[in-house]
């Protein structure tokens, strides 16, 4: 459970720095240089992923069971994956509409896989991993449209006139490739790397 622990506390504080010490980001950034900033930021999130994939992998081959998910729960769950899928995709997309109405798509995406991976999993390893990332995802979330909120405000009538409009071939774009994504995710990509199939349960 500490390389767990350890894990999640580098990898998602170095996701962190930008929303919640964005002062200390500028400072430190002037004082190292961009480019060291960024490697060490790098570092620091590679050994955290390292320290959290060994970490869920010794916890979950000892299991603590918490609470028995029923089997609506792991349907819903695949379903949410779908979502979780889109929101990514259109993380990469210009001018679609989860990008430019909702804001922030690759931060939902986060959410919603972690709420569908808690409602399939009950063991404590999983209750560690995915409600922590739920937990980080909507108080950046929350953060993040708080600062979209105070730019926006800040703007003058033509910006805001001017402000992009969801285009219908981006969102379909997103909609398409994210149920692809899903797709190879679900039926193949899942089994291949955890080791366990979505549709096998």
């Amino acid at each position: 459970m500490a390389w767990l622990i350890l894990g999640l506390v580098l990898f998602l504080g170095a996701h962190s720095v930008r929303i919640f010490a964005d002062d200390w980001r500028s400072r430190t950034i002037e004082a190292w240089g961009e480019k060291a900033f960024k490697g060490v930021y790098a570092l620091v999130s590679l050994v955290g992923f390292y320290a959290l994939i060994v970490g869920y992998n010794e916890v979950r081959m000892q299991p603590v069971p918490i609470w028995q998910p029923p089997t609506a729960t792991r349907h819903i769950s695949v379903l949410l994956m779908l979502l979780a899928s889109i929101l990514l995709v259109a993380t990469y997309i210009p001018g679609n509409f989860f990008k430019v109405r909702m804001g922030h798509p690759m931060i939902l995406s986060v959410k919603v896989w972690a709420l569908s991976h808690l409602l399939a999993n009950g063991n404590l390893a999983d209750l560690v991993l995915f409600g922590t990332f739920l937990l980080w995802s909507v108080l950046i979330f929350k953060k993040s449209r708080a600062r979209d909120r105070a730019a926006a405000a800040a703007q003058t009538m033509d910006e805001r006139l001017q402000a992009p409009k969801p285009k219908i071939t981006a969102t379909l774009a997103a909609v398409v490739l994210g149920a692809l994504l899903w797709a190879s995710i679900t039926f193949h990509l899942h089994a291949l790397v955890v080791g366990i199939s979505p549709m096998g349960r």
